[in-house]
C-alpha cells in the first residue's frame, strides 16, 4: 500500500526514535539480516556483534523482535545472550514466552501433513536439494543445485495444491506451511499496535510483507513512522531495496548501522555494549 510521505532521512528517523523511545520498536528477519546465509542452515550464527546490539538496543525502545522463518528453538539458543529479544518462530506461528515456545495450537494440526510432505521430499526430489524439516513446514533449498530450481517449485507447487498448503517463495528455497494466515506481514501488524516507530530489517521475498505492514499502518495512522531497512543482496534483485527507506550493503553492516542509532541516544556510545 502506497503513502504520500516524502523520502525519509536517517536522522529524521533516529531522531523520532529518540524522541519516543518507550514506543519505538526494532525487528528483524534472521537469514540474510543479521545472519550469513550459508549452505547448511544448522551452521548459521548472528554476525559479529549482532546479538550485543540488539541487547543494547531492549535497554533503549520499548521492543526488540526476531520474525523469522526459522522454529523459535533455534531461535531461543542462537538469542539465549539476549533474553529481553522478543522471538517469532516460523512467520509467527511460534512464540517464547518466558522461555518457552508456544505454538499456534490450528498450525499445530498440519503437523501429521507436513510429516508426510517431508517423506514425500527426501524420496522424490533430488539428492543435491536440502529438505530442511520445521515440523511445521518444510524448506526446500536448492542452492547447492540451483539449475533444479524449476524441478523443485514444479514439485511444491503439485505438493501444495495435492495437501492444502501455502508456498513461501525465499532466496534459493521453497517453503511449504499450513495454509492459515500467518506472515511476518501480520506479526508485524500485530506487534506495532501500540508503536508510534517502527523498524523492520529484512532481505527477502517474505520481509516485502513486513514492510507493506508498516505502510498501511502508516496509512491508517499518518503520526504512525515505519522504517524499511532492505539488507542487499544479489539473489532477491533489488525488489526489497527498491522499497526500502533505507539499504545496508550484507549483515555484516548491519550491525554498524545500529551503531548510528544507538549512540544518538543520551548517555550511549557506540560499541559500549557490555552487560
Amino acid at each position: 500500500m502506497a503513502t504520500s510521505r516524502a523520502p525519509l532521512r536517517f536522522v529524521e528517523a533516529v531522531s523520532a526514535t529518540v524522541a519516543q523511545s518507550a514506543k519505538s520498536g526494532f525487528f528483524f528477519d534472521y537469514d540474510g539480516t543479521i545472519a550469513p546465509i550459508m549452505r547448511d542452515p544448522g551452521a548459521v550464527f548472528p554476525v559479529a556483534g549482532a546479538v550485543e546490539r540488539l541487547r543494547a538496543l531492549t535497554k533503549l525502545v520499548g521492543r526488540v523482535a526476531i520474525v523469522s522463518a526459522r522454529p523459535a528453538a533455534f531461535l531461543c539458543d542462537r538469542f539465549s545472550g539476549a533474553p529481553q529479544v522478543r522471538l517469532f518462530g516460523l512467520y509467527g506461528l511460534q512464540t517464547v514466552v518466558d522461555g518457552h515456545v508456544r505454538t499456534d495450537a490450528e498450525a499445530q494440526r498440519w503437523a501429521p501433513v507436513v510429516r508426510r510432505l517431508i517423506e514425500d521430499a527426501a524420496r522424490d526430489l533430488p539428492g543435491e536439494i536440502l529438505v530442511e524439516d520445521k515440523a511445521l513446514m518444510v524448506a526446500l533449498h536448492y542452492r547447492a543445485a540451483p539449475s533444479l530450481r524449476g524441478a523443485v517449485e514444479r514439485w511444491s507447487s503439485r505438493k501444495a495444491a495435492e495437501l492444502g498448503l501455502r508456498e513461501q517463495h525465499g532466496r534459493m528455497v521453497v517453503e511449504l506451511k499450513p495454509p492459515l494466515e500467518r506472515d511476518k506481514g501480520t506479526t508485524i501488524a500485530r506487534e506495532t499496535e501500540t508503536l508510534a516507530c517502527a523498524w523492520y530489517f529484512g532481505d527477502d521475498l517474505s520481509d516485502a510483507r513486513a514492510f507493506d505492514a508498516l505502510r498501511g499502518r502508516e496509512a491508517r495512522d499518518p503520526a504512525f513512522m515505519g522504517v524499511r531497512v532492505a539488507v542487499a543482496n544479489g539473489e532477491t534483485g533489488d525488489e526489497l531495496a527498491r522499497v526500502a527507506d533505507f539499504t545496508v550493503d550484507s549483515p555484516e553492516h548491519t550491525p554498524t548501522l545500529l551503531d548510528q542509532v544507538i549512540s544518538a541516544f543520551p548517555g550511549t556510545r557506540a560499541g559500549s555494549y557490555s552487560g
